[in-house]
């Protein structure tokens, strides 16, 4: 049986696309375990799927001064022992990164044991993490064409990001019956990730009044952020947070306005739903979502809009224009050069495993 250990976390966003991959590599007779954070989101999201975990120390690595740059580097060496350890006693036939902080130790403790290493970079750029671990990496998986630029050419693979199976088998009337719709008016559905987003939450819920007009609306604006004044509204239902049912709100959504999360697009893309972008301003960011949607604008895959220029009036007015234009960016995305990227990693994933066994 060969073995494969997962890592990556900080943000849901660093570990569900390894839980994409888990049931594929399972049925390939895959031994699969991860290593993660003691205390990051990572542990969390992993229970569910009776894999076992391994809690590594960690740090984060910073480009800014901060007092913790003083102590984070000696839990990043603390990270690369423990993760050494585990790895000596997994023996695994090759590692698979899905990046944030965790990752480093445990990519690079892989490296010093001549355990091949896939990375998988999800933005436009890759960030100080994957900086770190692309020299040892045997391949580089990446969601974006313009990002094959700035990878070593031998490396580097464009695939997409692995999102759940599960996503794609939503039911539109059951989605319509959890929000309380019908089907006299179309729905958009808003996303702004795993902790919502305020400034997107702020424009829908001013252009309410208008956008009721024609749509019905579930807003899935993220922990603590519902607007209590707005729990009887008609045609517009909230939630915090959904798991399970996503699926079945995404099948019942005819567009998206969504922030431009690289795996969020990613998932959007997959399942073929015209979206405006509203990504995160490059002064609240390193700018990745703006270049992750710029690049779906330029495939045809979305329309973008500028969160700073946007307002209740502006944002009616794209919402509509999405709407009547939905199919042309449909048509972009059945086009996509990017097919199955599940099927593209495991492959890769096979290929590098089935390398390391023969040269034992």
């Amino acid at each position: 049986m060969k073995r494969i250990v997962f890592t990556g976390g900080g943000t849901a966003g660093h570990v569900t696309p390894n839980i994409a991959l888990f049931p594929k590599l399972k049925s390939k007779g895959y031994d699969i375990h991860y290593i993660g954070s003691y205390e990051g989101i990572e542990r969390k999201l992993i229970e569910d799927y009776q894999v076992p975990y391994y809690a590594i120390s960690t740090g984060k690595l910073r480009r800014y001064f901060d007092i913790k740059n003083f102590s984070d580097p000696f839990r990043v060496i603390k990270g690369f022992t423990d993760a050494k350890k585990i790895l000596k006693t997994l023996k695994p036939d090759v590692v698979f990164s899905k990046g944030g902080f965790v990752s480093v130790p445990v990519v690079r403790a892989a490296s010093f044991l001549k355990i091949p290493c896939i990375i998988h970079e999800s933005d436009m750029t890759p960030g100080l993490a994957n900086n770190l671990c692309i020299p040892v990496a045997q391949k580089i998986c990446c969601n974006f064409p313009e990002t094959l630029q700035n990878l070593p050419a031998e490396k580097a693979v464009l695939t997409g990001s692995p999102i759940r199976e599960e996503l794609t088998r939503g039911n539109k009337e059951k989605g319509l019956e959890m929000c309380g719709f019908n089907t006299a008016k179309p729905v958009i559905m808003v996303i702004g990730g795993s902790l919502g987003a305020a400034g997107v939450n702020a424009l829908v819920r001013e252009a309410l009044p208008k956008l009721l007009e024609d749509f019905q609306i579930v807003h899935i604006c993220g922990k603590e952020k519902i607007d209590n004044l707005l729990l009887n509204t008609k045609g517009y239902k909230q939630f915090e947070y959904v798991k399970d049912a996503l699926k079945d709100l995404f099948a019942m959504a005819d567009i998206v306005i969504s922030r431009a999360g690289a795996n969020a697009i990613c998932e959007l893309l997959a399942l073929r739903k015209p979206s405006l972008l509203i990504p995160l301003p490059a002064h609240a960011s390193r700018g990745d979502q703006i270049l992750n949607a710029r690049s779906f604008e330029a495939q045809g895959f979305a329309m973008v809009a500028d969160e700073d220029y946007l307002t209740g009036i502006t944002l009616t007015e794209k919402v509509h224009e999405l709407y009547f234009t939905r199919q042309s960016y449909i048509d972009a995305m059945y086009n996509s050069k990017i097919r199955d990227s599940i099927e593209t990693i495991v492959t890769l994933i096979e290929e590098v495993a089935t390398q390391k066994s023969m040269k034992r």
